[in-house]
């Protein structure tokens, strides 16, 4: 099996968050997945994603973190299909599907940009009660404080904290400024707990404070629970995120976001993505995507 170390969400090497690619032999099945799961904590990155080819145009893939199967994960999705295009296996322009546990989703590739389908968005609950947000803070490290901010020239909308899943479940956080996104220092063991209790990835915590208006928020994002105790890059977040903002309406239809993420980790990460609006009854389409760079290849022994 051929394996890749690939940097997504980055134009260059050493930044956006590494991720873990094997690319199963043709005709092969899928390992055990135990022997996944301890090929993902010997590669030592947050996800490492495992594709077996079904057509020309079709994959499965699966992905593992160090500790456990998750249903999907955006940055091993965008490094697996940058190395599949730079490998040769698929061209640099076209649409692919993806088998996931998450559902079927389109890829698409273009020069090497890859654009991910995200699962159907789905929001969850939000947390409101004084009790759990003091909680929530707390294990974060911060003190709670009521978030209001322009909805538009006229009008405001105060932000809670929300579990939105487009994939996997997270809890999105809002805080105030960039000094205070720099400020998270998490209790990892009772975040951990927390996250248990809540049955989310983790929590993604984002400010629309920013000095570059090219960018959407600034964010940093938190799954102790499966091992990370902080990732540079997070698609599957940064599709939730995207939800959160269109539904308060700080985002309009067909808007396209610039989510910079990694800053305090020394990796910058350039997370892009797009919303648009469907038929009134149905969530929106999000799609999540980046540029990848490949640093590192070889052949697994199994």
């Amino acid at each position: 099996m051929r394996f890749y170390i690939v940097d997504a969400f980055t134009e260059e090497l050493f930044g956006g968050n590494p991720a873990g690619v094997v690319l199963l032999d043709k005709g092969e099945d899928f390992p055990q997945k135990d022997i996944m799961r301890k090929t993902a904590a010997e590669l030592r990155y947050s996800e490492t994603a495992f594709i077996k080819q079904l057509d020309a145009d079709r994959f499965h893939v699966r992905y593992f973190t160090p500790t456990d199967e998750v249903d999907l994960c955006g940055h091993a999705t965008i490094g697996s299909f940058a190395a599949l295009s730079e490998s040769g296996v698929v061209d640099s322009d076209c649409d692919l599907t993806a088998e996931t546990l998450a559902g079927q989703l389109t890829i698409k590739l273009q020069r090497g940009f890859v654009m991910m389908q995200m699962a159907e968005p789905q929001y969850l609950r939000t947390l409101r009660e004084p009790q759990e947000l003091s909680e929530l803070y707390s294990v974060m490290g911060l003190p709670y404080e009521d978030l209001i901010v322009p909805q538009s020239c006229s009008t405001y909308v105060r932000l809670f904290p929300m579990i939105i899943s487009t994939g996997l479940p997270d809890i999105i956080l809002p805080v105030k400024n960039r000094q205070a996104l720099a400020a998270i220092t998490p209790d990892f063991p009772a975040l951990a707990a927390l996250s248990e209790k809540h049955q989310v990835t983790g929590v993604h915590v984002f400010t629309l404070d920013r000095a570059d208006f090219s960018v959407t928020a600034h964010c940093r994002d938190f799954a102790p629970l499966y091992g990370i105790n902080e990732e540079a890059a997070t698609g599957t977040a940064s599709g939730a995120l995207t939800y959160y903002l269109f539904s308060h309406n700080l985002i309009a239809d067909e808007s396209e976001c610039t989510f910079i993420q990694g800053e305090a980790m020394e990796r910058p990460s350039r997370i892009l993505t797009h919303v648009r609006r469907q038929a009134p009854d149905k969530p929106p389409l999000i799609q999540v995507g980046g540029s990848a760079k490949i640093l590192a290849s070889g052949t697994i022994q199994l």
